[in-house]
């Protein structure tokens, strides 16, 4: 007999309670009705994740619960379905008070400040629910503290193994971290499962859907079991969830691959063997196609703007276009993420914007049939120098007119943006955020900043890689190729050129790469031949920085380290090394 399974790969809303009950009951409908009798849904479903400190909130667990009973009663109607909802399930005080005092000694849940702060009165949870009953609940044993993640600042640890039967398959849970560890697995295989489902969401970055293919096939080989991998979809502020949900055999072969960055519900059944020494097996399942890293990047990219800019209710997008490559990127971006009619671009020339950066700007808005508007910054430029003309009595130009420039144009856009409602999206990438290459107030201005995680390299990457798809049906190239082969420049005095304040690109990001995202010691970096003198600048430029990135705006997590929730180092700090 044949189990057949579902993994409900859903797009979910933080704190839409309702609405993500609704999502589950609705996909578990739809795949009863093609024969499902297992239905996964991903980590926290309920609540969506991650709900940071609502999960502090007494009344937002209250809500959970009541969200979870509406799933229930809603397919108590279907007899012999199971569906597997996460979500966060509240403790009673004296239980977590017990789980709190064998918590591990070093961990930030043992002792009074844990409690001070009244965490750890939820668990992790994902509950198994069959015509209207609770069959099983299964708490989170390895709760992530690294990176994007703080679980233990929310949860108490589960302590063991859960297990249920469907269809006379016995059926093992797990979520995300845990199957990252050996014991979780193990105490499973020990209780007598014959099949694990993970519950997982797991942030995207490039190259992770490879990570966690590989470590499932080896936890599966490792206690001879198949395993299903129910994996989130869509953009959750910072971060984006890229599905790409899975299941391998028991010797770790991949059996099924359901599509990146789009809701998907993946089918598949599971046999067990005639054999009790024997492993089940994975049948009628679908391998997606392979994808690059620039496809996964771009993806996660565009899902990234649209869910931000949809599920906070924003009714469109605008931008400063000024010629260069990150404006035209991000640009391209929006565009594919929300359509050309919910994207406005701004072109605000100064005395030094070349005529080239006019005709590139127009020509970009064309192709891609976006509204554009030239708004001059020359007369507020004048008049912020005449009204500083005596206080600049005797002084030299500097950076203090190019940030003036700057900042004009900040103004004029965040004033559009009051009076229209649309939604600033900032242009500047990762290099430039890493060494202060921006300007407070000025490019920095917006409310969602795209690219902050994608090196200048990258960006060139990313805009040849386009030029060259056409994933989403626009018939051209979205970009001109001037604008990716002339020299990028800032434009804000007299034939500037960035590389005229930076070391050139491909150096730059290699040592941000090594030093911010790998951690490696400046002497390391220097050791590996790269230039002292561009190490020791672009790691100094790193560190008195840090003033900068805590006021911009928020952005698209798509590396394994990011400036924000990944790098968390104090502005006001004398240690250089």
């Amino acid at each position: 007999m044949t189990l057949s399974i579902c993994v409900a790969q859903l797009n979910f809303v933080v704190g839409d309670l309702t609405g993500n009950a609704q999502r589950i009951i609705q996909a578990a409908r739809s795949a009863y009705a093609q024969g499902a009798r297992l239905v996964l849904t991903p980590e926290l479903s309920i609540a969506g994740y991650a709900a940071e400190d609502l999960f502090l909130r007494p009344s937002f667990l209250e809500a959970c619960d009541l969200a979870l009973a509406q799933v229930s009663q809603a397919l108590a109607d279907l007899p012999g379905l199971f569906v597997v909802v996460g979500h966060p399930a509240r403790m009673a005080a004296s239980k977590a008070e017990a789980l709190l005092q064998t918590a591990p000694g070093d961990s930030p849940l043992n002792g009074a400040f844990a409690r001070s702060l009244s965490v750890a009165q939820c668990t992790n949870s994902a509950t198994v629910l069959s015509e209207g009953q609770v069959v099983a609940t299964y708490a989170k044993r390895e709760l992530p503290n690294y990176q994007v993640f703080d679980e233990r600042r929310y949860f108490v640890p589960g302590q063991s193994a859960t297990v249920f039967e469907v269809a006379g398959v016995k059926v093992g849970l797990l979520i995300c971290e845990d199957a990252w560890f050996d014991t979780p697995a193990a105490d499973a295989k020990t209780a007598g499962v014959e099949l694990l489902a993970v519950l997982n969401a797991s942030p995207f970055h490039v190259g992770k859907s490879h990570e966690r293919q590989s470590r499932m096939a080896e936890c599966a080989r490792a206690v001879n079991l198949p395993l299903i991998y129910a994996h989130l979809v869509g953009g959750q502020d910072e971060v984006v969830f890229d599905g790409a949900s899975f299941a391998v055999q028991a010797h770790g072969e991949l059996a099924a691959l359901a599509p990146s960055f789009q809701e998907n519900k993946m089918s598949l059944g599971f046999e067990k063997s005639s054999d009790s020494n024997q492993p089940g097996t994975w049948v009628n399942g679908t391998v997606a196609p392979e994808r690059s890293p620039e496809a996964d990047l771009w993806d996660a990219l565009v899902l990234g703007v649209r869910d931000y800019v949809t599920k906070n209710g924003f009714p469109s997008v605008l931008l400063g276009l000024s010629g260069g490559i990150d404006s035209a990127l991000v640009l391209a971006i929006a565009v594919d993420a929300l359509g050309a009619d919910k994207v406005r671009a701004v072109m605000m020339p100064s005395p030094y914007t070349a005529d080239i950066s006019w005709l590139d700007a127009r020509d970009m808005a064309a192709r891609l049939n976006v509204r554009y508007d030239e708004l001059s910054i020359v007369p507020e430029f004048d008049a912020f120098k005449a009204s500083l003309a005596s206080d600049f009595k005797g002084l030299a130009e500097d950076a203090t007119e190019e940030n003036i420039q700057a900042r004009i144009r900040g103004t004029l856009l965040m004033a559009l943006s009051n009076k229209f409602g649309a939604l600033v999206l900032t242009t500047g990438n990762k290099s430039e955020m890493a060494t202060g290459y921006c300007t407070l107030y000025g490019d920095m201005a917006g409310g969602f900043a795209v690219i902050k995680d994608v090196a200048k390299t990258m960006v060139f990457d990313l805009a040849w890689w386009r030029n060259a798809h056409d994933p989403y049906g626009t018939g051209q190239e979205p970009i001109p190729e001037r604008i990716i082969t002339r020299p990028p420049s800032a434009e804000l005095r007299p034939d500037q050129k960035d590389q005229d304040s930076l070391p050139p690109y491909e150096v730059l990001d290699e040592i941000l790469e090594r030093y911010m995202e790998n951690n490696e010691s400046i002497e390391a970096i220097i050791a590996s031949g790269l230039p002292k003198a561009d190490v020791e600048r672009v790691t100094r430029l790193i560190k008195i920085n840090e003033y900068k990135r805590r006021q911009a705006p928020v952005g698209i997590r798509v590396t394994h380290r990011s400036f924000g929730k990944d790098w968390r180092y104090p502005i006001t700090s004398q240690f250089r090394s």
